[in-house]
């Protein structure tokens, strides 16, 4: 069994102190306090101290046969409850503790035993219903002022972990750690058995949980206060409604599209879950003083204080931030504001930002013990503006089907920018649990119904349009129908035709058709590199050649590492499109390879063989290609 001090260390005047005596006769394991009192008594021995130190446990042991007796005739002793002159907390059980005003002790034969300065103990013990994980509030009082914290059970079942709650303002140190994590066990414990400490199920999560919707209509405890505390707390109301109701209904009968596409994407967060859909991208972007990032704030203010980035985030945060902030917010709208600010980390190439937040679900991690944590997972809409599209031409067909950009309009949408700050500053949070309200009470199998219809409609204007981003618009369609309906009763919806652009043609999202695009643009791009001069003469580097046939048909026969080159620039896949121009007929093959030979000054060279289906006449010379 292993001692818990280095009996190497000790001195003749450290192996007779009484810190060290007292921990040992504080120990209940009487096998450890033997093999400890042993150890000691050899260590002794070797310093020339051992008949002092054979005294000095004998008092102790003789001290300690006192106390128990005491404790046997005084059996009230065992039997204190709490006295910290609180009616917040009522007095419960604490065993042998004394715990009043003055701190929380204890008192044995070596004398007061410490284990806290001040008022302290565990009101409520939460459970995790996604993790399980336990969690205990500390009440705690310092100069006759209550707090309370939330922590993890680890935290205060640890000699060296509790040390930490010193950061929150609780008298804890490496001295009375041990005390203060014994006590703290005792009065939790007991608590529980007796029923004076409640044990509740917590969440670390917004939206719907068993049906119920945090933090509107669920009972659950919040307990990630230290993770996301001015986030919670923005996630409130504030002001009066009929003058944000009233604001709204002004904006709205201007029909500007941009205002209400936002406000219904962040309406339509709460029923993505709902619809068994996938999270979505809703962008708006445009010149810089249009009006964008007060449309997000006038969205934002549907749920929360949308100023002072309490709610709505910055661009510039780790892909680990805002995982963990997007699985906080769960069925909330994730919002970000101004891609610009994130342009050097990302250029015009959104596509990894995108499918991160846009799978619902954050990157597997291990633990320390090689062991996996929990995923994150979220469902929601993500609102993000910015001065460009967030789609790009270089942008994986996959990300752009999780995305919906909306373009601004010319001119500026709110006369008096500062001014709707400043109502929606002191105006907010009352629509998102009226819309929460309207939700429960047309239920699930009313909400799908109307997202089915709304889709269908869609599609039949028009099939050509990508399936998945279709879907995301009647989403976002239907949220602005239930808002209109339920909330703001003015008959102004959104129309197929003001948020039709944020559909793309299938034919615009292949990538390969836009890799065959980008690589008829390069070829053009450097057509010096693929002819001669007037003159007969060649450049002195060579992609390769234009070839003509008798049926018409203008091919470019390009190196194949050129080739492979001109790809990876693009952000293409050369393997892919070749795979896809093979089948489409782009290509020509040589049995089952995607290149021919071509013979290169005397020398065998694997080219590609690329249909110009657009290209002007070329005339062939007929010559072999120089290396």
């Amino acid at each position: 069994m292993e001692l818990n001090f280095d009996i190497n260390m000790l001195t003749a005047e450290s192996v007779l102190s009484d810190e060290l005596l007292s921990e040992v006769f504080d120990e209940d394991d009487a096998v450890y306090q033997t093999r400890a009192l042993m150890a000691l008594e050899d260590r002794a021995a070797q310093l020339g101290v051992k008949t002092k130190f054979t005294k000095l446990v004998s008092a102790y042991k003789s001290a300690k046969r006192e106390f128990n007796k005491a404790n046997k005739n005084n059996r009230h002793t065992l039997e204190n409850f709490t006295n910290f002159g609180s009616e917040k907390y009522p007095d419960v059980y604490c065993g042998n503790w004394v715990a009043d005003e003055n701190g929380v002790r204890t008192y044995d034969n070596t004398g007061v035993k410490l284990a806290c300065y001040h008022p302290i103990l565990p009101i409520e013990v939460l459970t995790n219903v996604e993790t399980n994980i336990q969690k205990v509030t500390l009440a705690f009082c310092r100069k006759g002022r209550w707090r309370k914290v939330t922590v993890p059970k680890s935290v205060v079942s640890n000699n060296n972990k509790i040390v930490a709650l010193a950061d929150l303002g609780i008298s804890v140190t490496s001295d009375n750690a041990k005390h203060l994590v014994r006590y703290l066990a005792d009065v939790e414990n007991e608590g529980l058995i007796r029923g004076t400490i409640p044990e509740r199920l917590s969440t670390a999560k917004m939206g719907w949980i068993d049906g119920k919707f945090m933090p509107y209509d669920c009972e659950y405890e919040f307990d990630a206060e230290s993770q996301f505390r001015d986030n919670f707390k923005a996630i409130d109301k504030k002001g009066k409604r009929d003058k944000w109701f009233n604001f709204m209904l002004e904006m709205r009968q201007k029909r500007r599209p941009e205002l209400r596409f936002m406000m219904s994407a962040a309406f339509a967060s709460v029923i993505v879950k709902l619809c068994n859909a996938l999270p979505f991208w809703a962008s708006l972007w445009g010149e810089s003083g249009g009006g964008k990032t007060v449309c997000l704030m006038c969205a934002a203010s549907i749920f929360a204080d949308p100023c002072n980035y309490k709610y709505i985030a910055d661009c510039r945060q780790t892909d680990v931030s805002m995982e963990l902030r997007a699985s906080f917010l769960n069925n909330l709208p994730l919002m970000l504001d101004d891609t610009a600010t994130v342009k050097e980390k990302y250029g015009d190439d959104f596509s990894k930002l995108i499918y991160s937040l846009a799978s619902g679900k954050g990157k597997g991690r291990a633990t320390r013990d090689l062991g996996l944590r929990n995923e994150e997972t979220w469902c929601n809409t993500i609102l993000i503006t910015g001065e460009r599209a967030l789609s790009s031409e270089n942008l994986q067909g996959g990300a752009i089907n999780r995305v919906l950009d909306f373009e601004m309009q010319d001119g500026a949408i709110f006369d008096d920018g500062q001014g709707v700050v400043n109502l929606l500053r002191s105006n907010y949070g009352f629509a998102g649990e009226e819309f929460v309200e309207a939700v429960n009470e047309i239920g699930i199998e009313g909400i799908r119904e109307m997202q089915k219809e709304i889709l269908a409609d869609i599609q039949s204007r028009d099939s050509d349009k990508l399936e998945k981003q279709s879907i995301s618009l009647s989403i976002l369609m239907t949220a602005d129908k239930i808002a209109t309906d339920y909330l703001f009763k003015d008959g102004i919806y959104l129309t197929y035709n003001e948020v039709k652009q944020v559909l793309v043609d299938r034919s615009d999202m292949s990538e390969n058709e836009r890799c065959y695009e980008y690589v008829l643009g390069e070829i053009a791009i450097n057509a010096a590199k693929f002819t001669t001069n007037s003159f007969g003469d060649r450049p002195l580097e060579m992609y390769g050649e234009f070839e003509r046939y008798d049926d018409g048909s203008k091919y470019c026969v390009i190196y194949s590492n050129v080739f492979n080159s001109m790809c990876k620039k693009g952000g293409y896949s050369a393997k892919t499109f070749l795979s896809w121009a093979a089948k489409n007929g782009f290509i020509q093959c040589q049995g089952d390879r995607y290149t021919k030979v071509k013979k290169v000054n005397g020398a065998a060279v694997r080219c590609v063989y690329l249909l110009m289906k657009d290209a002007d006449e070329i005339i062939d010379s007929g010559e072999d290609l120089p290396f």
